[in-house]
C-alpha cells in the first residue's frame, strides 16, 4: 500500500503548515517567543510518526480512504486528527523529560536544557534551571493545547457528527489516562521499596499499560476506526490488536532504556536504571535475584550518578537473572495475541497487511 508509505511525510507537512500559521497569528507578540516557538518546531521534526500512521491505518481498515487526495475532506481530517496525536506525543514527551530529569532526547538536549543554556548564554537574572523547567513546562503546555486544536479541527470536517463525537470522546479518554499513567510512575519512582513481586507486577504493568501501550497504538487505531464509523466488531478487533502491541512497544521501549546504545537511541544507556524505572523488566530481575545481591540492587537502582561500570553491572545482573530473555519472549507473546486478533477479524485486508508492517516498525526496533 504505497500510499501508507507516505504518511509520515505527509502528517510532519500537515504540521509545519500547522506551526506556520501558529507563527504568523502570534506574531504581535513580538521576538521574545521565538525560542520558544522554534523550539517547538525543532522537537516536532524528529520520531517515527507511529501513532499517526497508526491512526489513518485504523481507518483504513474499515473504510477506503485516499492519502494522495489531499483537497478530498476526509483527507484533511485524518492528517489533521494524526498530527494532532504526534502533537500530543511531543508534549508528552517534553513534560516527562522535565519529571525524569532527563538531559537528552532524540540525540539532542532535552527542551529544559536548550532553556537552561538559553538563560546562561543570555545572562538573564534568577536561576537558569528554573527557567530551563519553566519555558519547557510552557512549550509542553501550548502543544497540548494545539494537539487539542488540530483534532477539533480535522474531526469538524468529517460528515457524521456522531463519528467525530466517537472519536473526541476516545481522544479525551486518552489524554486523561495518559496523565494519569505518568502520575502512577512518578508514584512508584517515590515509594520507599519495592512491593512483593505480584503486586509489583501488577503495578509496573499498570504503569506500561496507561502511561504508554494504550496512547501509542490502541487509542490512535480506535480514533481512526471511529472516524470511519466502525462497528462494535471492527473496534473490538483494532483493540484486541492494538493493546498488546502497544505492550510489547512499551517492554521494547523498556530494555531500550536499559540495554539500548546512546548512539542509536539518543538517550544514555541504562537511562531507567539511573531514574530507577520500576518496570517489568526490573521486577522480573529482582524476583530472580538471592537477598544479598537484591539488596546490592536496589541501592544502586535509582542512584542518578551511576558511572558507566555501574551501569554494566546493573546490565549484566540483569541479563543473568534472565530477565531480558522473559521481557523478549513477552513482546512475542503479545505480538502473537494481536496477529490472532487480526486473523480472526473481519478488518480489510489491505488494512491488516500495513498494520502488521506496523506491528514490526513499533516491536523490533533499535531506537
Amino acid at each position: 500500500m504505497h500510499e501508507a508509505l507516505s504518511a509520515p511525510a505527509l502528517i510532519t507537512e500537515r504540521i509545519n503548515y500547522f506551526l506556520k500559521q501558529k507563527s504568523l497569528e502570534l506574531t504581535d507578540l513580538g521576538d521574545d517567543i521565538s525560542p520558544l516557538l522554534d523550539e517547538t518546531k525543532a522537537f516536532l521534526q524528529g520520531g517515527k510518526r507511529l501513532r499517526g500512521q497508526f491512526l489513518i491505518t485504523g481507518f483504513e481498515s474499515v473504510a477506503p480512504i485516499s492519502l494522495s487526495d489531499k483537497q478530498n475532506q476526509t483527507t484533511q481530517a485524518l492528517l489533521l486528527a494524526a498530527s494532532a496525536l504526534e502533537v500530543f506525543h511531543a508534549a508528552a514527551l517534553i513534560h516527562d523529560d522535565i519529571i525524569d530529569k532527563s538531559n537528552m532526547r532524540r540525540g539532542r538536549p532535552t527542551v529544559h536544557e536548550i532553556f537552561r543554556t538559553f538563560h546562561r548564554e543570555n545572562d538573564y537574572s534568577g536561576e537558569a534551571d528554573h527557567f530551563g523547567l519553566s519555558a519547557a513546562l510552557l512549550a509542553g503546555d501550548v502543544l497540548q493545547s494545539w494537539a487539542d486544536e488540530l483534532m477539533n479541527d480535522g474531526l469538524e470536517l468529517l460528515s457524521s457528527r456522531q463519528h467525530a463525537r466517537s472519536a473526541r470522546k476516545i481522544f479525551n479518554t486518552m489524554r486523561s489516562e495518559v496523565a494519569m499513567g505518568q502520575h502512577l510512575d512518578v508514584i512508584e519512582e517515590v515509594r520507599n521499596s519495592f512491593a512483593e513481586h505480584q503486586l509489583q507486577l501488577e503495578r509496573s504493568t499498570k504503569v506500561l499499560i496507561y502511561k504508554s501501550a494504550k496512547y501509542s497504538v490502541q487509542a490512535p487505531l480506535l480514533l481512526g476506526g471511529a472516524m470511519a464509523g466502525a462497528n462494535e466488531a471492527e473496534s473490538a478487533a483494532l483493540a484486541d490488536f492494538g493493546l498488546p502491541i502497544g505492550v510489547a512497544f512499551q517492554l521494547r521501549d523498556d530494555l531500550l532504556g536499559v540495554f539500548g546504545e546512546e548512539e542509536i537511541t539518543g538517550k544514555p544507556s541504562g537511562d531507567d536504571l539511573r531514574e530507577g524505572k520500576r518496570t517489568v523488566l526490573v521486577t522480573l530481575a529482582r524476583e530472580e535475584l538471592p537477598p544479598g545481591p537484591k539488596r546490592v540492587f536496589d541501592d544502586m537502582h535509582g542512584t542518578s550518578d551511576l558511572d558507566e561500570d555501574q551501569i554494566k553491572t546493573l546490565q549484566h545482573t540483569i541479563e543473568d537473572t534472565g530477565a531480558k530473555q522473559r521481557v523478549e519472549q513477552m513482546i512475542q507473546q503479545n505480538v502473537g495475541l494481536a496477529r490472532q486478533a487480526l486473523h480472526d477479524s473481519n478488518l480489510q485486508q489491505h488494512a491488516i497487511t500495513e498494520l502488521l508492517k506496523l506491528a514490526d516498525l513499533a516491536t523490533a526496533r533499535e531506537s
